[in-house]
């Protein structure tokens, strides 16, 4: 999926609330996401957050992404941790099950991708 913002226009991102929980070691961001409504796959929004706000290394969770009537807007909720292990003893596996396996179904989509190309060029 090709981003707004690549292509040089402004910030696709805004962010409505930052705070730094010092209580559960944790950064929680909030962060709209305009002209993606329907289309904002979480995987695709981690991977704009981490690059926006610079998190490389560090665990981003996403919590929620929240789509709004009748606006192309989606809100999304994110929890970065500093350690994987912090954060699967603070959030419930079941949210890390349903990451992982999205996380494969597009790895075998990428996999299935590559071994068609080499055919078609034949």
């Amino acid at each position: 999926m090709k981003y707004l913002k690549d292509f040089g226009y402004m910030s696709i991102i805004q962010t409505v609330n930052d705070v730094n929980n010092t209580f559960l070691s944790r950064r929680e961001l909030v962060c709209n996401f305009t002209g993606l409504g329907g289309k904002l796959k979480k995987l695709e929004a981690v991977d704009m957050i981490t690059k926006e706000f610079k998190l490389s290394g560090k665990v981003v969770v996403p919590m929620r992404l929240q789509t709004h009537v009748g606006k192309p807007l989606v809100t999304g909720t994110f929890f970065v941790y500093e350690d994987e292990a912090l954060a699967k003893k603070h959030i419930n596996p079941v949210i890390f099950e349903r990451l992982e396996k999205s996380k494969a179904k597009l790895a075998e989509a990428e996999s299935a991708a590559t071994e068609a190309q080499p055919e078609k060029s034949e």
